[in-house]
């Protein structure tokens, strides 16, 4: 079963109900212990990085459960919107350090280059590095976004996916059984339903 961790900065409502459309068994935790029993975690988020860190680091308990089921047990890890960018070492937007699973860095859209910022709306998001998560979306899948900071991975072959809003920027990526999408999938229609499809069937 696929336990959304509730750590009060996530829209769960809607990615519940996304993952019942496609006839996927989906649970809200936040109790470390019954996210032991997760077989797939997905981190969802909207708000500030230092804000969402906080929530994971002063929950007793909840971020060595995250860590177990992350890198030691190696389970699938779905990062949404600021959940993705939790999964870098940090952001421009504070001070705490990231989860630091993948090697990247998330950084503010430039200012001065005449682009309204949050990037809000519809984009397209080119698949790059072929992977599960990425099967059968197209060669220009478009995706609902909401950001102000965006994620910039150290590796190429970490960059599942790229979007350009004024640059170009990582807007999926992936580390073995750790993913993360800058777009919102619970919004996007038949290409967000099919990457929920994706990471349910890893």
């Amino acid at each position: 079963m696929i336990t959304i961790v509730d750590y009060g900065m996530g829209n769960i409502g809607s990615m519940l109900n996304m993952f019942k459309r496609i006839g996927v068994k989906a649970r809200v935790e936040i109790d470390p212990e019954a996210i032991q029993h997760a077989d797939k975690l997905v981190l969802p988020g909207v708000g500030a990085f230092d804000a969402a860190m906080q929530r994971i680091n002063n929950t007793p308990g909840l971020r060595e459960v995250l860590q177990q089921k992350a890198l030691r047990e190696r389970i699938p890890v779905l990062g949404v919107c600021l959940g993705m960018q939790l999964l870098t070492r940090g952001s421009e937007e504070g001070k705490l350090s990231g989860l630091g699973w993948i090697p990247g860095d998330t950084t503010r859209f430039p200012k001065g280059s005449g682009l309204k910022v949050p990037h809000m709306g519809w984009n397209i998001a080119q698949p790059r590095t072929p992977n599960m998560l990425t099967a059968e979306v197209g060669s220009e899948p478009r995706y609902y976004f909401v950001h102000s900071y965006c994620v910039h991975v150290d590796d190429s072959t970490f960059s599942l996916m790229r979007t350009r809003y004024g640059i170009d920027f990582d807007s999926a990526i992936g580390s073995d059984n750790i993913y993360g999408v800058q777009f919102h999938p619970e919004k996007s229609h038949r290409f967000g339903l099919q990457i929920l499809k994706n990471f349910a069937e890893l």
